[in-house]
């Protein structure tokens, strides 16, 4: 019988220490560069990247959105799970800032939960993100003992509710504009690129690519394009292409004088959506003269919320028939 929920996402940085070396100078803005090198690796030959990315981070305040978001929507996702019958003790844990997995789910076994419901932050699936955050969560398991995740919650990239949400907040960045303007602008949709091996060996893409057409068509603008984001400049292997960068150049080139933009692959406005589109994709098109207008993402968005809580629901109620880590 499931008795808990662990809601499970990459986190970002937040001020104070995360203890995850023990060597750490512990001093003002250390928090963004900790972040990146655990990401990236605490290895010399990466030092030049780390920097380059602790730079955005810099350059936004030096800490991360992400925490606070996800903890939102945890928040509004309790009184709706309680709707469906559904009243279980949440906590998030992340990948790479506190609370860890460990975290949460220590605390949750101090709840008196012992058989966990696991609910996966990301939309689209590829081992780097949905594999990766089940094993992640079954090793943290083994770790704190005497509690372990007995179900996981299905997949979400085509639910109505999660599409509903992504379409509703383009129409909140173009309520001011002209229908006219609105119908000739370019809408972009976005999503983290990952490792070309990666994509060619897991439904990433085709999920991606479902998601914009679905999202599109319920905006009522079902003309539009797909781009990735994110990428590193200094990866001796090919990523998700076409780059966010190259496409905005590419519709412009076609004559777009707006591009409406929404980060469908993500679900809160983080560091990466922040600094990669609403300053580098930003300040391009300001350079070009195209208008540029980015939707937020889902955040806590009502149908989003309920999208989520009814897949955990699912999963709470026949934890045998959904996917266990492996």
């Amino acid at each position: 019988m499931i008795d808990g929920i662990l809601l499970i996402g990459f986190g970002g940085p937040t001020p104070g220490c995360c203890a995850r070396r023990q060597d750490c100078p512990r001093t003002p803005g250390c928090e963004a560069e900790c972040f990146v090198a655990g990401i990236l690796g605490d290895n010399p030959a990466r030092s030049r990247r780390v920097a380059e990315v602790v730079a955005h981070y810099r350059r936004l305040g030096g800490f991360s959105p992400y925490n606070d978001l996800t903890f939102r929507q945890a928040a509004a996702l309790k009184p709706e799970l309680a709707r469906r019958g559904v009243a279980l003790p949440i906590a998030c844990g992340f990948r790479h800032w506190t609370p860890w997995a460990d975290d949460a789910l220590g605390a949750l076994k101090a709840d008196g939960a012992s058989s966990i419901a696991l609910a996966i932050l990301a939309p689209h699936q590829s081992s780097v993100s949905w594999d990766w955050y089940i094993r992640h969560a079954a090793e943290a398991a083994e770790r704190v003992g005497g509690i372990a995740i007995a179900a996981v919650a299905a997949p979400w990239w085509n639910h109505p509710g999660f599409i509903a949400a992504i379409a509703d907040r383009l129409r909140e960045v173009t309520a001011a504009l002209p229908s006219e303007r609105i119908a000739k602008a370019e809408l972009i949709f976005t999503a983290h690129a990952v490792p070309k091996p990666v994509e060619s060996t897991s439904p990433y893409r085709t999920q991606f690519i479902e998601t914009a057409r679905l999202a599109a068509a319920e905006f009522g603008h079902p003309a539009h394009t797909i781009a990735f984001q994110s990428q590193p400049g200094d990866s001796s292997i090919p990523w998700s292409v076409p780059d966010i960068l190259s496409t905005i150049s590419a519709v412009h080139a076609r004559g777009a004088r707006d591009v409406v933009i929404a980060a469908a692959g993500f679900l809160v406005d983080h560091t990466e959506v922040l600094y990669d589109l609403d300053v580098e994709a930003q300040e391009l098109c300001a350079r070009l003269g195209v208008g540029y207008h980015r939707a937020r993402c889902v955040h806590d968005h009502p149908a989003f919320i309920a999208a989520l809580a009814d897949r955990i629901a699912a999963a709470v109620a026949a934890p045998s028939a959904t996917e266990l880590p492996t």
